[in-house]
């Protein structure tokens, strides 16, 4: 592709349709509409019905927890995580994950303390926890972003040592493993979710697994308003139910998830051998020896070598109907109202900040096919062979010729 072609200056753009990041599977469409009317002949919509506690001992057997208790989002089961093990105070987060893990805290009035993460693994790094506890910490929260598996040992050893609640926010990780082991009973208790953009959805929703018997009873009344029977309330809870025609949705994903699960790593593997060729460009790669869901084509953007920033590549992409991502750009210690209250020593988190000034998220799953990512990948090497055209364009304003 010659610069020419590209949309920023006068051609086409190469997608007439916007090609996105987190397009939704949807599997067998014949298997759902079956659900549905079952669903409807039933007039059991929501209150734990049967496709609700299918789903539940479904995830519960795929991740092999002994409890896993759905709820309406995975925000709601943060928030009711983190409320049953009785966090408060402050909570040690990883700054570079999406807002939701921080505002499940703040919600409650718990007080996120940011810290940073490991450059290889981009996730939580022991070696930083020690130094952001306070004798107000109660615990520590790991992400396993990407689906890569956080160090469990490491943040179990400090977690020990100091006394603190540990929990995982396995929103990346269903199907993944660390360790051997599948992500989902680590820690006290893990959170799952199910958003349309994830590669397993129920439309929405989310899911805590855990091996608690005594955590996972408390859960259950928490998300049914404190409800034990008909009448009788033994807790403030919430309204965090899944719904029937979620759980029916969600049946159906993990019906299909081999099969998404295969699209995504050929494409994984297809974008990365492709941008191979382009200098400064870096896909980030998972450990063979581990399963993984391949849902997150993450690629590292070094602007000195590959002739454009990050920022400048989305803007080209763009102009293509390509709405690729910068996760998780500017990193939630930069967010409000975490960013105003915080000292700015605490602000400087070396590695989080350069990540979310390099990564791009690359659009996958069943929505793209092989020749679609070709074209995408030829747009990135023609922006980045032409890296100085393009740079004065877009400053510019990206104005057509």
């Amino acid at each position: 592709m010659s610069v020419s072609e590209l949309a920023l200056f006068s051609g086409t753009p190469a997608f007439a349709i916007p090609l996105h990041v987190g397009a939704p599977n949807v599997g067998d469409r014949a298997r759902l509409l079956e659900r549905i009317e079952d669903i409807l002949d039933r007039r059991w919509f929501t209150n734990d019905g049967v496709y609700v506690r299918e789903f539940e001992q479904r995830i519960a057997e795929l991740v092999g927890a002994d409890h896993c208790v759905a709820t309406c989002n995975a925000t709601v089961a943060l928030e009711l995580m983190f409320r049953a093990v009785g966090l408060e105070g402050e909570v040690i987060v990883p700054a570079h994950t999406f807002v939701a893990t921080a505002h499940a805290l703040e919600w409650q009035r718990i007080t996120p303390v940011f810290c940073d993460v490991d450059p290889a693994t981009h996730n939580l790094d022991p070696a930083r926890i020690e130094e952001r506890i306070t004798p107000r910490t109660t615990g520590i929260v790991g992400v396993h972003l990407w689906g890569r598996g956080c160090d469990v040992e490491g943040l179990q050893a400090v977690a020990r040592r100091h006394g603190l609640a540990l929990l995982f926010d396995a929103a990346h990780a269903l199907g993944c493993s660390h360790a051997g082991r599948m992500i989902g009973t680590s820690g006290r208790a893990e959170c799952f979710s199910f958003h349309a953009t994830k590669f397993c959805s129920s439309f929405e929703g989310g899911a805590v697994t855990t091996d608690d018997d005594a955590l996972a009873e408390k859960l259950r009344l928490m998300r049914n308003f404190g409800f034990v029977g008909r009448d009788r309330v033994d807790y403030v809870g919430s309204n965090g139910k899944m719904t029937e025609v979620a759980a029916a949705m969600g049946l159906t994903s993990l019906e299909s998830h081999r099969q998404f699960i295969e699209v995504n790593r050929r494409n994984h593997a297809l974008y990365t051998r492709l941008l191979s060729a382009v200098p400064g460009l870096a896909v980030l790669a998972h450990d063979p020896s581990e399963r993984h869901n391949w849902h997150y084509v993450v690629v590292e953007v070094d602007a000195d070598r590959a002739g454009l920033g990050r920022d400048a590549l989305l803007d080209v992409l763009a102009a293509e109907n390509v709405l690729a991502r910068r996760y998780f750009f500017p990193g939630v210690h930069r967010m409000e109202p975490y960013r105003s209250r915080q000292d700015p020593d605490a602000l400087e988190l070396t590695v989080t900040d350069r990540l979310e000034a390099s990564i791009l998220q690359l659009p996958t799953g069943t929505a793209v096919d092989e020749a679609s990512i070709r074209v995408v990948c030829a747009i990135i090497a023609a922006a980045c062979a032409h890296g100085e055209a393009v740079a004065r364009r877009l400053a510019a304003g990206g104005r057509p010729a």
